[in-house]
């Protein structure tokens, strides 16, 4: 993304408002965490799923502290999502709890993920899907049940990242999406050196992963970005991750990926600077940034929108108004 007095943005530094280009998309927005709160998200941008729908979860690894309750996912399996809905999950790069498939089902059944259908979907192998306009890749290889779907709800846990800066929606199709073997070895290696990837490469090898899933969906496919116990650690981290000092939020919902994590982003730069320290440090120390500029560079969607306050029956707010009353973490959660 070219900003008005950059020729190209630095992933380590946050866009102002007034800098970004482009349409403004509509991101929707509660302060409602809890089942009726992702209901009420789900229905401002479902009209678009049809057929058989992957929701995107990350589902965790063994007894992690802070994914999404499995009760909200649960009743919205139970009263907006019918029998043609599976959660859509792969295997992971790393040794571990997810590694091989059966490590992952005995993990997902751990955490309790046994209320509706979870595909694996690299199980049975791998597609390569085309990257349009990539600079980094030409395609990538994703699970090959994804093709099996008409429709994708992501839903995501917006919480920080150990090489990401953050991991919203973007990060949830990237690496989510693609397969444990090839995929994820194609985002993370540069070269020869599976680690010795630069911040702004993996940010853009990210962004492209997700483009080939969702240019392969179209307009079929919507976002759901949960703030809620956002540690500066990925739910990939388990029982590792960092505590939680980063205050509660809501619930934010788009049809434009970049949209959504722009406002996710913008909303941790409103909270007053003790609230918003360590994951703004994880952000811009592993250049996360990166994420919202390429996708706009990538014609993804838009860094600028109209944030919608559901909670007040629409009403276009501020970051700052999102904000504004969110307590430190710890304090009445």
């Amino acid at each position: 993304m070219k900003t008005k007095k950059d020729k190209k943005a630095d992933g380590s530094v946050y866009v102002p408002y007034d800098l970004r280009e482009g349409e403004e998309s509509v991101v929707y927005f509660t302060r409602d965490l809890s089942e009726n709160g992702l209901l009420k998200m789900y229905d401002a941008v479902c009209g678009c799923l049809k057929g058989r729908v992957a929701v995107k979860l990350h589902t965790g690894e063994k007894n992690g502290p802070n994914i999404i309750p499995r009760s909200w996912v649960k009743k919205l399996f139970a009263e907006r999502l019918d029998g043609n809905a599976a959660i859509i999950e792969t295997n992971t790069f790393y040794k571990g709890d997810r590694y091989t498939t059966e490590e992952h089902r005995e993990t997902i059944a751990v955490n309790g993920w046994t209320f509706c259908p979870v595909d694996i979907i690299d199980e049975e192998g791998t597609k390569m899907l085309p990257v349009k306009g990539g600079r980094r890749f030409k395609e990538m290889s994703v699970g090959s049940h994804l093709t099996d779907y008409d429709s994708m709800l992501t839903l995501t846990h917006f919480k920080g990242h150990m090489m990401g800066g953050f991991g919203g929606s973007n990060k949830n199709i990237g690496i989510g999406c693609a397969d444990g073997r090839i995929g994820k070895k194609m985002i993370h290696a540069s070269g020869l050196n599976p680690w010795g990837i630069t911040h702004e490469e993996l940010m853009e090898k990210i962004t492209e992963s997700t483009k080939a899933t969702i240019d392969y969906f179209g307009k079929n496919v919507c976002y759901i970005n949960v703030m809620r116990n956002m540690s500066v650690s990925c739910d990939c981290e388990g029982l590792a991750a960092q505590p939680v000092v980063t205050p509660n939020v809501g619930i934010l919902a788009s049809l434009d990926i970049a949209a959504v994590d722009t406002a996710c982003v913008d909303l941790i730069y409103a909270m007053k600077p003790e609230d918003r320290k360590a994951l703004q440090e994880r952000i811009e120390s592993r250049h996360g940034h990166r994420q919202l500029t390429y996708m706009a560079e990538m014609g993804m969607g838009s860094m600028k929108y109209r944030l919608m306050d559901l909670d007040n029956g629409g009403k276009e707010i501020s970051a700052a108004d999102a904000v504004k009353d969110v307590k430190p973490f710890g304090k009445d959660q």
